[in-house]
């Protein structure tokens, strides 16, 4: 796991849409086309409206979920709704290649396993994401996997609907997805996530983000959210 601290969200933001497009480059020249997974999140939005600026080749990426809530469509809840106004209202990707979680089916299970299939024909059996972009709470979840949900037992599935959580019931990528992507990009922003922020580094299994693959990972955050991280984390130059 590497760690990069940097002053402000904006230029977390900045360097992880740097990453991002990068690894998207890498991954068409390799294997034809980058899916990449994005979870929601103020400095991801930033991310993401930055990401729109660079020269990728659009039609060979591939945008899926980490997880979402179930809510009506364009809803200001939506991790989709922010995704468009940052990401899809600004880069040429087409229609096709945006893969929405189904959270408006009356049945959320099928619906669920159907999403699953359809990783399963975009990035194989079982699929391989390039990229999985996640963030921390403070309270240790990551993606929609939070403290005591039966979501975080699920080893068998690649996608699970989770019961409420802070007034929404959600769909989300789970463990078993998330441990074989390529690449877990953390961003981590704000002096509330700086205690889970330790925990996250120190791998303490106790908390939903400390079950998630290490070798894979890197973690950007800012000053304040590395505020206990210790004297070794030098801040990185402005981006």
């Amino acid at each position: 796991m590497e760690i990069k601290v940097f002053a402000d969200p904006d230029s977390v933001a900045r360097e992880a849409a740097k990453i991002v497009a990068s690894r998207a480059r890498d991954a068409v020249a390799e294997r034809g086309q980058f899916v990449a997974a994005f979870s929601g999140g103020h400095t991801p939005w930033l991310m993401l409206r930055a990401l729109a600026d660079e020269d990728l080749p659009w039609d060979r990426v591939h945008i899926v979920q980490v997880d979402e809530r179930v809510a009506p469509a364009d809803d200001p809840d939506r991790n989709l709704t922010h995704l468009r106004e940052s990401l899809l209202d600004h880069a040429p990707i087409p229609s096709g290649n945006v893969h929405a979680m189904p959270v408006e089916a009356p049945n959320l299970g099928a619906a669920a396993a159907q999403y699953s299939l359809s990783l399963q024909n975009l990035a194989g059996s079982p699929p391989v994401l390039d990229l999985v972009h996640l963030g921390l709470g403070p309270d240790g979840h990551t993606a929609s996997l939070v403290p005591g949900d039966p979501v975080l037992k699920i080893a068998n599935a690649d996608v699970g609907v989770t019961g409420a959580y802070q007034g929404r019931q959600r769909m989300t990528l789970t463990y078993p997805i998330l441990n074989r992507s390529r690449c877990i990009l953390w961003l981590v922003t704000g002096g509330e996530k700086a205690g889970m922020l330790v925990r996250l580094r120190d791998g303490d299994v106790s908390i939903p983000a400390g079950l998630l693959r290490r070798d894979t990972a890197l973690i950007l955050a800012d000053r304040a959210a590395a505020e206990h991280l210790g004297p070794s984390i030098r801040l990185e130059a402005r981006t």
